[in-house]
């Protein structure tokens, strides 16, 4: 009796030191990721490219990113501590190998063997280290965290959505300051110091011992065949949902700072992209923590989807992003459609691998978030060229004052993702079944 009360008190006592510190430092290493479009121009001007051309490498990190989370899901099932040290290698040694190859692109500009070196290290390397270091806290916190899931993943993927909002001034800090080269400087400064984090965060990061045993009896089934436990239509429509969401939250918020630019903001335009990093953030934390309390967490999936569909609606029928430069009810209107889109964003990432344990117990969770990771993947190749394409094919560039823009096109851009949210609510509707936990819930209730 005794020694199971130490044991809890210590339990009790590490599971923000083993779990939540080193998740922490994980994620907010990775998600700088997302920070590509405070420097990509810079990368193209360096190395005598069109940013087209430098694009490429950011929708290689993402894919790889999914892929590799997809194929290394049993390692990081197997080993916490060989998939984060994976993690750790690969995100410092890609992002140093991007510098190196962005300084010998500055040597020889215009050279293609610098632009494949950064495809190869940004995209290819630095997603391998996004991938596993995705992964590698997820299950552990779930763990740590039994009764309150969704707080834990929430918090930890809250920390890979608001790794932009703290890494960008830093790094526009750096390029303003560090002098001619300051691109590729700020890469190698920026590797070691992640190294460091991702580092620490793989020494302190582990499950705990003897508290969650009994879930350990569903190890004997392969990744695939609990899967097949429920109708495969189940998990499907759970992969659907996660990839439509992504690739809807993609399209808007690649030109968000066009749709500010249209609505007459231009000058607070990077203050908007804070924000909207923060309920990007605040989405996946508050979504997660909300959903601890439902019966069945795919309410949280209609919740946000009926959201976005409302306020998308809105703009659609107000023309918002056309006429809401001067007019403060439409730029609100606006205003709440990009956080709203961006909280469910980030929502929708952190509520996936609690959905899937309450589907298919703890057993192979890593392994099948990691295969159901393969949606941001091929989200992440087709969320940003949807809406360039439509963009680029819909309505007629205008200047608003030295500043070309195309509001039609952002609006057709609506009429899609619109669409895209309608098709997922009927998936969260029809194909995603209620868990077990919530059909005894509403047996109960109606015994009562």
């Amino acid at each position: 009796m005794g020694e199971n009360v130490k044991t809890q008190q210590g339990w009790r006592a590490n599971k923000w030191v083993r779990a939540a510190i080193p998740a922490l430092l994980l994620h907010c290493s990775i998600g700088t990721v997302y920070c590509w479009s405070i420097f990509s121009q810079e990368i193209a001007d360096y190395i005598g490219f069109s940013k087209g051309a430098t694009e490429w490498a950011f929708s290689f990190a993402i894919f790889f990113l999914g892929m590799s989370a997809a194929f290394l899901g049993n390692v990081v099932e197997k080993d916490i501590h060989k998939s984060s040290l994976i993690a750790t290698i690969c995100f410092a040694l890609g992002m140093a190998g991007t510098g190196f190859f962005i300084y010998y692109g500055g040597q020889n500009p215009g050279n293609v063997l610098a632009l494949i070196g950064i495809y190869i290290c940004y995209g290819f390397i630095m997603g391998i280290g996004l991938g596993t270091g995705y992964l590698s806290p997820v299950k552990t916190l779930m763990l740590w965290f039994e009764d309150r899931k969704g707080l834990a993943t929430g918090l930890a993927v809250a920390g890979f959505g608001a790794a932009k909002a703290i890494a960008s001034p830093i790094m526009q800090a750096m390029l303003d300051n560090l002098g001619e080269g300051g691109i590729y400087k700020m890469f190698f400064i920026l590797a070691a110091v992640y190294f460091v984090m991702m580092f620490v965060g793989h020494l302190l990061l582990k499950k705990p011992e003897g508290w969650h045993e009994p879930q350990k009896q569903e190890k004997g089934q392969g990744m695939l065949a609990v899967i097949k436990s429920k109708p495969i239509g189940n998990y499907v429509g759970i992969w659907l949902m996660f990839y439509i969401n992504i690739t809807c939250g993609l399209a808007l918020i690649s030109q968000e700072k066009m749709i500010v630019k249209c609505i007459g903001l231009a000058g607070v335009a990077g203050i908007i992209s804070t924000v909207s990093a923060i309920f990007n953030a605040g989405g996946r934390l508050g979504f997660s923590a909300w959903a601890d309390t439902m019966k069945d967490r795919n309410t949280i999936y209609k919740l946000i989807f009926i959201l976005s569909i409302v306020f998308t609606g809105l703009v659609i029928l107000t023309s918002g992003i056309k006429n809401g430069e001067g007019n403060l009810f439409l730029i609100v209107l606006v205003l709440g459609l990009i956080f709203v889109v961006n909280a469910g964003y980030g929502g929708g990432f952190s509520n996936v691998p609690t959905l899937l344990s309450d589907h298919y117990g703890m057993g192979n969770i890593s392994a099948i978030h990691g295969l159901t990771l393969s949606a941001w993947a091929f989200a992440g190749l087709t969320g940003n060229q949807l809406a360039t394409w439509i963009v680029n094919t819909f309505g007629t560039p205008e200047m608003h004052g030295d500043i070309e823009v195309n509001p039609t096109g952002y609006q057709y851009v609506l009429y899609a993702t619109i669409v895209l949210y309608v098709i997922s609510l009927v998936i969260s509707l029809v194909l995603v079944k209620p868990t077990d936990k919530a059909l005894e819930a509403k047996k109960a209730k109606s015994n009562s």
